[in-house]
């Protein structure tokens, strides 16, 4: 039997990569990234998602990974898209009225004539990465801390708990996102990763954690050290080949 080829689709506040990939996560095509257009109301989104895909072979199926609250397709909140120019910009009232409640997974299925899942990007992440047993935590490290969480391979509710307050009242996507990156210098911002994975420990006392987005790299050999053996590095790829394997993810 040919293999059913994915439309994987990985949006991020600062760009918006693709390809095509089968079941093994073996890509198509040369992956796609075009930056995120700002102001981006749902219908701009999906004509980029459109656009990329008929650059790309043509798929089977799409699969869309976006920031924030996704339940059954459909937004509950995202955060980077509600604003006038991007990540820590102005909140935009209609912007926030137009994401509200929007279903996503049905506009993309309708736009592109394909079955479509849209999840969480770092549900689409871990998708990509998790043994699929056991009870395994998935953290993107990027604009700001992405996660998901997973018992046997069933994916659990999201959870935004990177909004919770950790210091100072900051919360976790300020103390470990790329502006702080960018500001402490990666030694420094290496060791709020390891405090924070330190905290987190006794709270979900997983099996295995993955650290992955595009910013897990960026972590000193100084702090990797001092992870643990529980803990994982996965490389940002793992966002694409998600798209594939999310398909496959045991239902609740």
């Amino acid at each position: 039997m040919p293999d059913i080829l994915t439309l994987s689709v990985d949006c991020g506040g600062g760009g918006i990569k693709a390809n095509v990939l089968d079941d093994a996560g073996t890509a198509h095509a040369a992956p796609v990234r075009v930056p995120t257009p700002y102001p981006l109301p749902p219908s701009l989104l999906v004509d980029t998602v459109a656009k990329i895909a008929a650059g790309l072979p043509v798929a089977h199926r799409v699969t869309v990974g976006m920031p924030g609250m996704i339940r059954h397709g459909v937004v509950v909140h995202t955060p980077h898209y509600i604003t006038r120019s991007g990540p820590r910009s102005r909140v935009e009232p209609e912007l926030l009225e137009a994401w509200s409640s929007f279903d996503m997974q049905a506009a993309v299925s309708e736009r592109l004539g394909m079955p479509a899942l849209v999840l969480n990007d770092a549900e689409v992440h871990g998708a990509g990465v998790i043994a699929g047993s056991g009870f395994e935590l998935v953290l993107t490290l990027g604009t700001g801390l992405g996660s998901a969480l997973f018992d046997g391979g069933l994916l659990s509710p999201h959870l935004e708990w990177s909004h919770a307050p950790v210091r100072r009242g900051a919360t976790y996507d300020q103390y470990v996102g790329e502006p702080e990156r960018r500001r402490l210098g990666d030694g420094l911002w290496s060791r709020r990763v390891v405090a924070m994975v330190d905290g987190l420990r006794p709270v979900f006392r997983w099996d295995r954690l993955y650290l992955g987005g595009g910013n897990s790299r960026r972590i000193t050999p100084a702090a990797l050290a001092r992870l643990g053996d529980d803990v994982v590095i996965v490389p940002n790829s793992a966002a694409l080949v998600g798209g594939a394997r999310a398909w496959d993810l045991p239902q609740g």
